[in-house]
């Protein structure tokens, strides 16, 4: 890790904040149910590596298991859409929901993913890549 951060972060209620310490990937626009159901819209993450993520404020995560092999973090006081993680062995990254990092964020959308499961209230303008499920 380096000794500064590069991105900075956390929920509405600052009872979840965190550093970043390493390079963010491009966000990614999920478009599935599940990100539907969880944060009211589909989901605009970026991806980093775990030993690059510091929690300085932890009292209010929840983790939640929403499938098999997945599970999302959120704050349990103000309900904020913070991160999801893959629960198997091995796994070294963690998605952080774009919309939490404290501006400028750099990022670009890379690509929308599910779109074959999208809901109808919008429509996908922005030129990305767009994907049924997720790309192979």
């Amino acid at each position: 890790m380096s000794d500064s951060p590069i991105a900075t972060g956390g929920c509405l209620c600052g009872g979840v904040r965190y550093e970043v310490r390493g390079p963010l990937r491009d966000a990614i626009a999920c478009h599935c149910s599940q990100c539907r159901r969880t944060s009211g819209n589909f989901v605009t993450a970026t991806n980093v590596r775990n030993e690059d993520l510091r929690l300085v404020a932890a009292e209010t995560l929840t983790w939640y298991r929403s499938s098999e092999d997945a599970e999302r973090g959120f704050c349990s006081r103000c309900g904020g859409n913070l991160f999801w993680r893959h629960t198997t062995p091995g796994t070294e990254r963690t998605a952080i929901a774009a919309g939490t990092i404290t501006p400028p964020t750099g990022l670009r959308i890379a690509c929308h993913i599910f779109v074959g499961s999208k809901s109808d209230y919008y429509s996908i303008g922005d030129g990305a890549p767009q994907h049924a499920e997720w790309p192979q």
